[in-house]
């Protein structure tokens, strides 16, 4: 299996060491003050980056979001439109500060049908943070979980073993901590095709919060009732 990186140094925080957030709620946030769901998609990517800051503060190892689902094609061209030129916009104008940092930045997902500039731009911004320690921020684009389970069997299968240990190491995020905690804002409670294998024990959290309004503080309360919960991963 593909080596879990070594720790940031400190503690992880209550116990935590792999977040991951289903960010959701941006064209509600938009809509709720009279603004074009871009304006919503916006601010979203200003709390990305607000998010991202505090998870590397809090000592987290890898925080995972979920930016462009593999179902996310099906909506209308313009806006589709306008989450690629935001992904432009963060790899940009965010790399100079992942990479001082110490983050390392990794795409989990078909990202390699994306247009050829931002696949330029992400594969530039995965080389030059290649070698940082510090906490990863791994990004789901284009990425689908029941894909990406049926690509890790299929890779599995052609090495001639099938087993659950095999799999897992074939699958997008094998080289990240287990997943301790899942996170959806918004109000949805469900997983929507993110992360199913991997959060076949992690903990969940649910909050009405719309993703632009979801700050640091909204997130360490995540993690305060996640080092509260007993973990028995299917024992007593």
């Amino acid at each position: 299996m593909t080596a879990v990186p070594a720790s940031t140094g400190g503690a992880a925080p209550y116990g935590a060491r792999h977040v991951a957030i289903i960010m959701d709620g941006n064209g509600r946030w938009a809509k709720k003050r009279f603004m074009p769901r871009a304006f919503g998609h916006k601010r979203g990517v200003d709390t990305v980056r607000d998010i991202a800051r505090a998870a590397r503060d809090m000592g987290l190892e890898a925080l995972t979001l979920y930016a462009f689902s593999s179902e996310n094609w099906k909506r209308p061209a313009d806006e589709i439109a306008d989450l690629m030129g935001l992904l432009r916009a963060f790899i940009r104008n965010d790399l100079a500060e992942l990479v001082s940092n110490n983050t390392r930045l990794k795409i989990i997902g078909d990202y390699q049908v994306l247009a050829p500039d931002i696949v330029d731009l992400i594969e530039d911004a995965m080389a030059r943070t290649a070698g940082n320690t510090g906490t990863t921020l791994a990004i789901a684009l284009n990425y689908g979980s029941q894909q990406e389970i049926a690509r890790a069997a299929a890779k599995a299968a052609a090495k001639g073993e099938i087993t659950p240990e095999a799999i897992e190491a074939e699958l997008d995020t094998a080289c990240l901590p287990p997943l301790d905690l899942l996170i959806r804002t918004s109000g949805e409670i469900r997983l929507s095709n993110f992360l199913l294998w991997q959060a076949a024990y992690a903990e969940m959290w649910f909050t009405e919060v719309l993703w632009p309004d979801f700050t640091a503080a909204h997130l360490r309360e995540a993690l305060e009732q996640f080092g509260a919960r007993e973990r028995r991963f299917g024992g007593r």
